[in-house]
């Protein structure tokens, strides 16, 4: 197995380092520099990929959308159907894509560096949907106010325009940044490998990461193994860094019950009746850094809490609920016996 003679050595030296911006962060790709909702127009035969859903295949297509200028900017793209679970045509109407990008066309512009990114699509047309689209990108939104070290990402009003049907919908998606342009901005490389043993992680980084996986009401991930035939690790990307353990950084937040999307459902041997019911999976090595990592989720509460108040596309009812669910993890963190009981006593 790669890297099974890391010991607690290391993680000896990065406590005694501390966290702290061993290196700085470097600057986000202009798509992600901003928060505001995009507006683009994308074009391709989606008949056929709603249909046939191939992994592999890519169409053509098109992107446009509007400068800052007011001056329309146009791609040519290849378009594909992605993903796992939201790609099963008994799950969604509609399963996520991936858009591959000329680099050369995207020179100068909005999509400086871009080249394949993935989207967060409807799943289907429904206005529950659409809502909990924008609630998985506020997800992303509160990691990012958690940590740098966190995948960045765009919430986008999107017109599809069928080239195979004369049709268009309109809904909202999430641009993700690639997790190649984040292995650059953190100085950092995705590992390619089946398992990694849960001390070659950052301490802190995953007991952050599991933490922030409790608060959103997760499940479905794994920061150390991968299901069959897949990378490591389950919806979690693990990433090298210049200081010796790796990173882990979450994402695929559609199981979660932040989100709370009608397809969502608990893995069964959880025992847990709803994606709602929180279950903390965090490692019982990293139980000395609670207080701490606890600490940083009360001191980000306002920030937390301002994103959902702030964000424009959700309805009252989802702000309502998204609010309360938050206001329950603190319910939880707050009282010491629930954390001891919650938390610290049913850590893995």
């Amino acid at each position: 197995m790669l890297f099974r003679h890391w010991t607690v050595a290391f993680v000896a030296l990065f406590l005694a380092a501390g966290v702290a911006n061993a290196k700085d962060i470097r600057e986000y790709d202009p798509l992600f520099s901003a928060h505001d909702t995009l507006k683009i127009e994308v074009e391709g035969p989606f008949a056929f990929l709603a249909r046939e859903r191939p992994d592999e295949e890519e169409a053509e297509g098109k992107v446009r959308f509007t400068n800052a200028d007011g001056e329309t900017i146009e791609f040519d793209v290849q378009v594909r159907a992605r993903g796992n679970w939201r790609r099963n045509p008994e799950i969604c109407d509609f399963p996520p894509l991936r858009i591959n990008f000329r680099k050369s066309q995207t020179d100068d512009t909005l999509f400086h560096k871009q080249d394949k990114i993935k989207l967060v699509t409807h799943c289907n047309n429904t206005n529950r949907y659409a809502q909990a689209v924008v609630s998985e990108y506020l997800a992303y939104r509160i990691y990012n106010a958690l940590t740098d070290y966190s995948f960045r990402v765009r919430l986008v009003d999107i017109t599809y325009v069928y080239t195979d049907r004369e049709k268009s919908d309109n809904s909202y998606a999430v641009l993700i940044e690639h997790k190649e342009r984040l292995g650059k901005r953190i100085d950092g490389e995705t590992v390619m490998t089946e398992r990694v043993p849960v001390g070659s992680i950052y301490p802190q980084n995953l007991n952050l990461a599991s933490m922030f996986q409790y608060f959103i009401g997760n499940t479905d991930f794994s920061p150390v193994a991968a299901p069959p035939d897949e990378e490591c690790c389950h919806n979690q990307a693990l990433f090298t860094s210049e200081e010796g353990p790796y990173r882990t950084i979450p994402f695929d937040f559609d199981q979660t019950g932040l989100v709370d999307a009608k397809h969502a459902a608990p893995n069964p041997r959880f025992g847990i009746s709803t994606v709602k019911v929180r279950l903390y999976r965090g490692r019982c090595v990293n139980n000395e850094l609670l207080p701490e990592t606890l600490q940083h989720f009360r001191d980000k509460r306002p920030e937390i809490e301002a994103l959902i108040e702030n964000q424009p596309e959700l309805t009252p009812p989802t702000k309502r609920n998204l609010l309360k669910y938050v206001d329950s993890f603190y319910g939880v963190i707050d009282k010491p016996r629930r954390v001891k009981y919650r938390i610290t006593d049913n850590c893995l």
